[in-house]
């Protein structure tokens, strides 16, 4: 938990994670987004 702490002390710590989530969940969007299209014939 000494890790979490040292990432949300300090405002690097949080770009980082902003970063990394951000990466996440447009990486997710991405996925799902590919596989309805890739699923549909007409596109």
């Amino acid at each position: 938990m000494e890790l979490f702490s040292e990432l949300f002390s300090d405002w690097v710590g949080i770009l980082s994670f902003g970063v990394i989530a951000f990466i996440i969940v447009m990486a997710l969007f991405f996925i799902v987004f590919f596989m309805s299209r890739s699923s549909d014939p007409r596109a």
